[in-house]
C-alpha cells in the first residue's frame, strides 16, 4: 500500500473494523454519498440500555442540500431504524455501487 493510502485510510474492499457505513441519496439533485460513522467517536449511548444512536447532519456536494439522519443501533451494531429529516433517503450499498459502475 502506498504512503498516502497508509496516511489516509485503507482501500475500498479491505476491513474497517471500527467503521460502518451508510448510503444516502440527496432527493433533490440525485447525488448518492457514502458517509462512515467511526463506532468509537461517533456514535451515542442511548438512554435505553444496549442501544446505539448517530445523529449527523449531511450536506451533498452539488446542491448543497442538508440532511439530518438519524440512526439507531442495538449493541452489535444492527439497525433498528433510520430517517433522514430534509430531501434525501437512505439507499442500499447494492444501489450505491451499482450506479458507481
Amino acid at each position: 500500500m502506498s504512503f498516502l493510502g497508509r496516511l489516509f485510510g485503507s482501500k475500498e474492499g479491505q476491513e474497517d473494523p471500527d467503521g460502518l457505513y451508510f448510503y444516502v441519496r440527496c432527493d433533490r439533485c440525485g447525488e448518492k454519498l457514502r458517509i462512515r460513522a467511526d463506532k468509537r467517536h461517533d456514535l451515542m449511548v442511548d438512554a435505553e440500555p444496549g442501544r446505539y444512536v448517530w445523529n449527523k447532519e449531511i450536506m451533498d456536494g452539488r446542491c448543497f442540500q442538508l440532511m439530518y439522519a438519524r440512526v439507531v443501533m442495538d449493541k452489535s451494531f444492527a439497525v433498528q431504524s433510520q430517517s433522514i429529516d430534509g430531501q434525501g433517503r437512505f439507499i442500499t450499498q447494492e444501489e450505491y455501487e451499482a450506479e458507481e459502475a
